[in-house]
C-alpha cells in the first residue's frame, strides 16, 4: 500500500463509499425508516455499520485483487472500517433516537408499554466493553507495528527519528480515539436529557392537575418503561376523574330528588335530613301533601350504600310517588310497590326497608305501614315516654307476594314528637368502636323537646357527628321529626 499513489489510493477508498452513500436514503427510508419508532434507532446502528463495512471490503477486495496488495493490508483496511463504523454508526444511532424522541413529542406519540425491555446497563455496558476493545485492539497493533519498523532501523539517528514518528502517531491515534468517545458521551447524555424532561415536564403537569399530555414511549429502556407506567398512571387518573365527576352528577341527581323545604300543613311542624356516607346512598324521605290537610311521610333505606342502593332507591321513589296518590291505603301502596321492586331485584340479593305513615292532624290519628323498618317512636313531653309506632312486616323487594297491613293510632298530647330515622343513626361508631345507640337518640329528644322540629333535627345531627369524631361514617343517616302541635 506504500507504493501507491495517494491519489489512486484514495480512488480506490472513494468509489465504493461514494456509490454506498448514493443508495443511503434509499436504504434508509426502507430499512429504518419503515420501523416502529422505538426499532428505528436500533436499525440506524445496523444499516450505518454494514454501509461502512462494505464499503471498506469493496475498497479492499479492489486493492487486493486490482493493485497486487497483500491479504494482511486489506484485512487492516477492513478492520479499520469496523472500528470507524462502529462509531459512526452509534453516533448516527443516537442522532435517530433524538429524532424520534423530538417527532414522538410534537406528533402523536406511542404511549404504551415497550413489547421487549433493553436495559441502559445493559446498551452502556456492551458499548463501553467494545469501544475499550477497539481502543486496546488498535492501540496494540499500532504499537507492535512500530517496535517492528524500529527494529528495522540501524543508526541512532534513524531510531530516534522512529521514536518520535512513533510517539507521535500513538498521540493522533488516541486523540482520535478520544474524540469518538467524547462526541458519543457528549451524544448520549443529549439523549438522556430529552428523556428526563419529556418525563418531568409531563409529571409536573400531572402534579398541577394537567391530564392533557401523555409520555412518548420514544426508547425500549428503563425510560420508556417509566414513560408507559406514567401513561398508565395518568390514564387512570383521567378514568377516576370521569368517574367522580358521573359521581358528583349522580349526587347532584339524587339529593334533587329529597325535598327542599319542609311542608306547610297546620297543627304539623316538620323537618327532615339526609346525609350519605358516600357521593349517594340508599336512604330516602319524602312529604306527601293530602286532601282533607293529611300529611303522608316515607322514610325509606336501602340495602348497603353507594351506586346500586342510589339505583334501588330512585327506583322505589318513583314507585312511591306515583303510588301515594293512586292507592286507597298505605298497605295498598307497598304491597304494589313490593310487587314491583321483586320483580326487578328478588333474585340479586337487595331490598328495601320502609316506614309509611299518613298523619291527620284535624282527626288526630296516625296510620302507618312498617316493612322491615325500625319502628318510629313518639314521644309525650307531659308523660315523658316514649312509644315505639311497630308493626308487622317484610322488607321490599324479596318476595312477590307479601301483604302489608295498615297500624292506626288515635290522639297524642298537644308537643308531641314523631320521629322516623335509619339505623345510620344509632349504629353510628367512634374511633373506639363504640356506637351512638337508641338511648342516646331518645335523650336527646327528651333534652330537645320543646324546640321546633328543625331544632331536635339539628341537635340529632350535632350529637351523632360529635360522636362520631374523626371515625369514619359507615352508613347513611336520616332522620323525620314531626311535632304534633
Amino acid at each position: 500500500m506504500e507504493t501507491l499513489p495517494p491519489v489512486t489510493l484514495g480512488v480506490t477508498l472513494l468509489i465504493p463509499a461514494a456509490f454506498l452513500r448514493i443508495l443511503h436514503p434509499s436504504i434508509e427510508r426502507r430499512f429504518v425508516a419503515a420501523a416502529p419508532l422505538t426499532r428505528q434507532a436500533v436499525r440506524q446502528f445496523y444499516m450505518e455499520l454494514s454501509l461502512v463495512l462494505l464499503a471498506g471490503f469493496f475498497a479492499a477486495t479492489g486493492n487486493w485483487v486490482l493493485w497486487g496488495f497483500p491479504l494482511h493490508s486489506a484485512l487492516t483496511l477492513i478492520f479499520g472500517c469496523l472500528i470507524i463504523g462502529f462509531f459512526l454508526a452509534l453516533d448516527m444511532s443516537l442522532n435517530r433516537e433524538r429524532a424520534v424522541i423530538r417527532d414522538a413529542v410534537a406528533g402523536a406519540p406511542l404511549t404504551k408499554l415497550p413489547q421487549r425491555l433493553y436495559p441502559l446497563t445493559r446498551k452502556f455496558s456492551l458499548v463501553a466493553f467494545t469501544a475499550t476493545l477497539f481502543v486496546t485492539l488498535v492501540i496494540g497493533l499500532a504499537v507492535s507495528r512500530d517496535f517492528f519498523w524500529l527494529q528495522q532501523q540501524v543508526d541512532a539517528a534513524s531510531i530516534e527519528a522512529a521514536k518520535a514518528s512513533v510517539i507521535h502517531e500513538i498521540f493522533f491515534i488516541m486523540a482520535i480515539l478520544l474524540a469518538y468517545v467524547v462526541n458519543l458521551i457528549l451524544s448520549y447524555s443529549r439523549n438522556l436529557k430529552l428523556l428526563f424532561e419529556n418525563e418531568t415536564g409531563v409529571l409536573e403537569r400531572v402534579s398541577s392537575g394537567d391530564l392533557s399530555r401523555l409520555v412518548p414511549v420514544a426508547t425500549n429502556d428503563e425510560f420508556g418503561i417509566i414513560a408507559g407506567h406514567t401513561n398508565a398512571m395518568i390514564g387512570g387518573l383521567r378514568h377516576r376523574i370521569q368517574l367522580l365527576t358521573e359521581l358528583k352528577l349522580a349526587e347532584e341527581v339524587q339529593l334533587s330528588l329529597l325535598p327542599k323545604d319542609p311542608p306547610e300543613v297546620p297543627g304539623l311542624d316538620v323537618a327532615g335530613f339526609s346525609k350519605y356516607c358516600d357521593q349517594t346512598g340508599g336512604d330516602y324521605f319524602d312529604y306527601f301533601p293530602m286532601p282533607d290537610g293529611r300529611l303522608g311521610i316515607v322514610v325509606a333505606d336501602a340495602a348497603g350504600h353507594g351506586i346500586g342502593a342510589a339505583l334501588q332507591m330512585t327506583t322505589a321513589r318513583a314507585f312511591i310517588r306515583f303510588g301515594a296518590y293512586h292507592y286507597g291505603s298505605s298497605a295498598e301502596l307497598l304491597d304494589n310497590v313490593n310487587r314491583f321492586l321483586a320483580r326487578d331485584s328478588s333474585e340479586t340479593g337487595r331490598f328495601l326497608t320502609v316506614f309509611f305513615t299518613v298523619i291527620d292532624p284535624l282527626q288526630k290519628t296516625l296510620r302507618w305501614v312498617r316493612a322491615g323498618h325500625d319502628p318510629a317512636i313518639l314521644y309525650d313531653p307531659t308523660r315523658e315516654t316514649f312509644e315505639e309506632l311497630s308493626g308487622e312486616g317484610t322488607a321490599l323487594g324479596v318476595f312477590d307476594n307479601l301483604t302489608f297491613h295498615e297500624n292506626s293510632r288515635q290522639g297524642w298530647k298537644p308537643g308531641s314528637i314523631m320521629a322516623i330515622g335509619t339505623d345510620g343513626i344509632w349504629e353510628t361508631r367512634n374511633h373506639k368502636g363504640e356506637i351512638f345507640g337508641h338511648r342516646r337518640f331518645l335523650q336527646i329528644i327528651r333534652d330537645h323537646s320543646a324546640e321546633s322540629a328543625a331544632g331536635i333535627k339539628i341537635a340529632v345531627l350535632d350529637a351523632v357527628e360529635s360522636f362520631q369524631g374523626e371515625a369514619k361514617q359507615e352508613d347513611d343517616i336520616t332522620l323525620v321529626v314531626v311535632k304534633l302541635l
